[in-house]
Parts: C-alpha cells; sequence; structure tokens
C-alpha cells in the first residue's frame, strides 16, 4: 500500500502547486534532501554541512535524525521524496562496520533509481579555508579528472550522481564572469592487484580514492587579443572518499528516466518545451515571436463617427448649386441687360 494519498486541489493555490510537480518536458532544477542517520560522526556532520552549502537553495536539510537505511529499506526515502517534491537524497551514517558513510541516491518516478556509497576518509571544511566563498545560487564547473570516470561502472555511477548533484541541465554556453567557481574531482591510480593466497584465492581489487576539491574563480587582467586568465583559490570542503557499494539502476526504469521527448535540441537548451512555429528565444532569454494577419479591410472598419469621414462627403459640396438672393432658377437676375 502506499504510503501517499492523492490530494484533490481545493483552490487555485493548491491547483498550481501540484501542477508543478507534475513531469514536464523541460524539468525544473533538482532539490536535494540532507537526512541524518541514527548515528553520526563528526567528519559526516562536517561534510553533510559543507555539501549542502555548495547546493544550496535547491537543498533541504532535515534537523532531526532518522531511523534510515537506503540499501536495507528504502520506503522512507520514497516518502520524503513525494513529501518534499525531491529526486535526490545524501543520507550521513556511521556504524563500526562502515564508518563515516555517505549514500547518495537519485529517484525517478517516486522511487529509488540508483545509489552510490562512499567513505569519508579525510575532510577539511569551509571554515578552515580563508578566502572568498561562492555566492549561493551560482551553477559551478565541474571537471572529472581520471579516465576511470569513463571506463569503470563504479566511478561512471558516482560521476553520473554527482553532476545531478550540483551541474543540473546543460548549457549551451555560459559567460565566463558568472563562473565562481569549480568543483574538481580526481581519481587517483589503481592500486596494485593484491597476491592471491591460501586463505582468499580471489582478492577484490580495491579502488582508488575520490579527491573532492572546490576552487573560486578570479579573472586576472589580460591583453584584448588574448585569451581570459583565471586564478584558483581552494576556498573548501576538501574530503577524500572511498567508494563502498553501488545500486545499480533498473535497465527498464533507467530506459524510462532516460527517455527524451521528440524536439529539437536547441529548443530543450533554451527550455522552450515543445517547438513552436515562429517563437524563438534571444540572446538575453526573452521569447520573441511573430504575428502573421490577413490583408485587412480598411473600408469596412468602425470608425469615429464623423461628418468628414461620411461617404460621399467630398462630392457633396460639388452636386449642390449656390442660389444667389434674388436670383431665379434656371434664369438671368433681374434687371440684367439682355
Amino acid at each position: 500500500m502506499s504510503m501517499l494519498r492523492t490530494i484533490k486541489p481545493k483552490n487555485a493555490r493548491v491547483k498550481r502547486a501540484l501542477d508543478e510537480r507534475e513531469p514536464k518536458l523541460v524539468e525544473n532544477e533538482k532539490s536535494a534532501i540532507f537526512v541524518r542517520g541514527q548515528n553520526t560522526s563528526e567528519k559526516v556532520r562536517l561534510a553533510m554541512k559543507d555539501l549542502y552549502s555548495l547546493k544550496r537553495p535547491s537543498a533541504i536539510s532535515f534537523s532531526r535524525k532518522n531511523d534510515i537505511h537506503p540499501f536495507e529499506d528504502a520506503s522512507s526515502l520514497e516518502f520524503f521524496a513525494g513529501k518534499n517534491d525531491a529526486s535526490l537524497f545524501l543520507t550521513g551514517l556511521h556504524s563500526k562496520k562502515r564508518p563515516d558513510n555517505l549514500i547518495f541516491t537519485r529517484m525517478f518516478d517516486g522511487r529509488v533509481l540508483d545509489m552510490v556509497e562512499v567513505g569519508v576518509d579525510a575532510i577539511r571544511g569551509m571554515s578552515e579555508f580563508e578566502s572568498v566563498k561562492a555566492s549561493i545560487g551560482v551553477r559551478p564547473l565541474m571537471v572529472f579528472h581520471s579516465d576511470l570516470f569513463d571506463t569503470h561502472p563504479s566511478f561512471i555511477a558516482l560521476k553520473s550522481i554527482l553532476l545531478d548533484f550540483y551541474n543540473g541541465h546543460a548549457l549551451p554556453s555560459l559567460p565566463l564572469t558568472s563562473v565562481e567557481h569549480v568543483i574538481s574531482i580526481t581519481a587517483g591510480p589503481l592500486p596494485p592487484a593484491p597476491v592471491p593466497t591460501s586463505t582468499n584465492p580471489t582478492p577484490t581489487q580495491p579502488l582508488p580514492k575520490v579527491h573532492f576539491r572546490v576552487y573560486t574563480v578570479a579573472l586576472l587582467p589580460a591583453p584584448a587579443s588574448a585569451p581570459p586568465r583565471i586564478s584558483l583559490t581552494e576556498m573548501g570542503p576538501s574530503i577524500d572518499l572511498t567508494v563502498r557499494r553501488i545500486q545499480e539502476a533498473d535497465e527498464d526504469m533507467l530506459k524510462q528516466a532516460m527517455k527524451r521527448p521528440k524536439m529539437e535540441k536547441r529548443t530543450q537548451l533554451s527550455g522552450l518545451g515543445k517547438k513552436r512555429k515562429n517563437i524563438e528565444t534571444d540572446e538575453m532569454g526573452d521569447r520573441v515571436g511573430q504575428l502573421h494577419f490577413k490583408k485587412q479591410d480598411l473600408k469596412g472598419m468602425q470608425g469615429r463617427k464623423m461628418k468628414g469621414l461620411k461617404p460621399g462627403f467630398e462630392n457633396r459640396g460639388k452636386r449642390s448649386q449656390i442660389k444667389l438672393p434674388g436670383a431665379k432658377a434656371g434664369g438671368a437676375a433681374e434687371g440684367d441687360d439682355e
């Protein structure tokens, strides 16, 4: 039985809010929920605090602890997703078996799509870096340094979910002046393969650590003909992660989630949804359209009721004859000589 009930709108405001949650051709920015489990550590709390700051304002932080274990039971996540219209989760947990644990979860249609579990090995918070911080709501640039993010299944899943968290929808272009910070994610080289032993004939290949770094961007003066120069200053957080468990997406659900409507790429990027004839987006992001009318018949158009605009008014003076005082119609005036 579903934990969510069907809500019938009571007024226009509620109806607009429900319509906003309905599926769209071009979806809104994804919201993320940051929730803590029953047991957390100082590393987990600091990591969630700084990751929440990077996600604002499209983020919701739960202050209370919850008895939640996403890999064992995801019903609580599905309930929170429907209640808050969110499709991303970051859950912080700590146990003896899996210390300093973070679980990234992605939802689709109110159900769990996939999950990536990482462990926090080391962390330095934003407060430890004396540098200028990026503004709230500014989209960062994201850079992934390693071939593993394109070849290894676990790192491919981590890259995909991190892009959904912080990069949002793809943009065709971005002004350089609007870039304030860069998120750099680096995967170390693969460690040497472990040697098989009698007790462990098929040892598991350990995965390299993932280094999560954030830098502020400052433009440097440069000649007009030269390309722009920038300087990077670390602003935090600085987190070293270890990839642990992965729950891959179901094939049918992933196919549904990746399905796109049939429309042009330029229309998708401009945010107009379905392509409309004679409607486009200018450089400022405003919609501009053309209207085509039939040839108008101005003779039949109703105007102001003035004597000068009445039909035949110009020829009326030509038809009338001027009568002089004492003159007879059709003859000469009296007193004139023949």
